[in-house]
This record gives C-alpha cells, sequence and structure tokens, in this order.
C-alpha cells in the first residue's frame, strides 16, 4: 500500500517578509486591545448602546482613528508578507489579497468617521442622527467591507489547510464564519452592540492567527 501525501512548497522567508508577518500578527490584537480600553474609559461610552465607531468622535477620537489607521496598515503590510509566505497552492493568491481589502477597510474605518449618535460624546441628541454627512455614509462601508472579507478568506484558507492535512486549521475556518455571523445577528436582534464587537474581535483575532502560524511553522 502506498499512502498519497500532499506537499506544500515552503519559501525561506527574508526579514523583511518575517517583520511584515509580524505586523500581520499585531494588528486584531492591537485594535482590539485600544477598542476594549478606550470603550472601559470614555466618559459617556456604553458599550451596549454604542457601536464602537462612535469612539472616534468626541475630544479623544483621535486615538480611535489612530487605532483605525496604524492597525489596517500592519494588516496590509502583513497580507504582503502573507503572499511571500504562502509561495504557490490554493488560497496563495487570493487569501493575502482578501486580507489586504481587509486592512484597507479599516484604514477606510478611521479616514472617513462616523457622525455622533445615541447621546455620544455628552450633549449629542438621543437616537440616530436625522440625516447623515458624506464621511460618515462612507464609514458605514468599513464594517461589512472587513467583515465580509474575511469571511470569505476563511473559506478560501480552509481549501489550502485541507490540501495540507491540517484539521484543526481547517475546522476554525469553518466555525470562525459561523460564530462571527450568529454573534452578529444576536447583536442586532437585542439591540446589543457587544456581542457584534464580540464576534468583529474574533475573526479579526483569527486573521493574527494565520499571520502567525505562517511564522511560527516555519
Amino acid at each position: 500500500m502506498t499512502t498519497a501525501t500532499a506537499i506544500t512548497v515552503v519559501r525561506p522567508l527574508s526579514t523583511v517578509s518575517k517583520g511584515r508577518l509580524w505586523c500581520g500578527t499585531a494588528a486584531a490584537p492591537l485594535f482590539v486591545g485600544t477598542t476594549l480600553v478606550l470603550a472601559a474609559t470614555r466618559e459617556g461610552f456604553d458599550p451596549v448602546l454604542h457601536p464602537l465607531s462612535l469612539l472616534s468622535v468626541g475630544e479623544h477620537g483621535w486615538i480611535q482613528i489612530t487605532n483605525f489607521i496604524v492597525s489596517g496598515l500592519l494588516a496590509v503590510l502583513g497580507a504582503v508578507g502573507l503572499r511571500r509566505a504562502l509561495a504557490d497552492g490554493p488560497g496563495s493568491k487570493w487569501g493575502p489579497r482578501l486580507f489586504g481589502l481587509y486592512g484597507i477597510a479599516l484604514v477606510w474605518g478611521g479616514v472617513f468617521v462616523a457622525d455622533p449618535a445615541f447621546g455620544f460624546p455628552a450633549g449629542t441628541p438621543d437616537g440616530a442622527p436625522a440625516s447623515q454627512s458624506w464621511h460618515s455614509i462612507l464609514h458605514a462601508f468599513a464594517a461589512p467591507g472587513a467583515g465580509l472579507t474575511l469571511l470569505v478568506a476563511c473559506f478560501v484558507l480552509a481549501r489550502r489547510f485541507a490540501r495540507e492535512g491540517r484539521t484543526g486549521w481547517r475546522a476554525a475556518c469553518y466555525m470562525v464564519p459561523v460564530v462571527y455571523v450568529t454573534l452578529t445577528a444576536v447583536a442586532l436582534a437585542i439591540g446589543d452592540y457587544r456581542w457584534m464587537l464580540a464576534g468583529g474581535s474574533l475573526i479579526w483575532l483569527w486573521a493574527s492567527a494565520v499571520s502567525l502560524q505562517a511564522l511560527t511553522r516555519r
């Protein structure tokens, strides 16, 4: 009897490529960690009622704006490093491209800022604004853009992990989208943005974990 074994080409990585992968690894922990700190410390911010985008408005909004942009640029650099690391085979092109689009969506969310709403910052009327500014309308594309690109990336990379016989990673690529969509649906159904943040954090951290495993398995 003979046993067929999938062979994946593994490129040696330069110092620059390793550095880019470390950038991709740091992107989500930086974004999620900074967001959680701001959500806990910004006066008047209620994580149940207020989406994380509102952290970009008000006196200290520049911190979250910077968080969006820096984390997004790190994700883009990580995508470049991932393209080098994956070499060839399933997901080697579209996986990194989708990660790059995710990073661009984060930068987009920082460049185009949401409008004050739902009583935040203090003095803002309760409820959604009667009309949206042009930059708030553009900002609204950031979250679904980041989420959708990573959802697709999960399934693209699942094929690669299946080919390599890495069942744990393959299972994660199928489980993460299910949990992400479920938590987002729960958040919208009950009006509690904490569940949406939890779902987003999960899929963003999955992206960072993919960059990290590309480093550690070498």
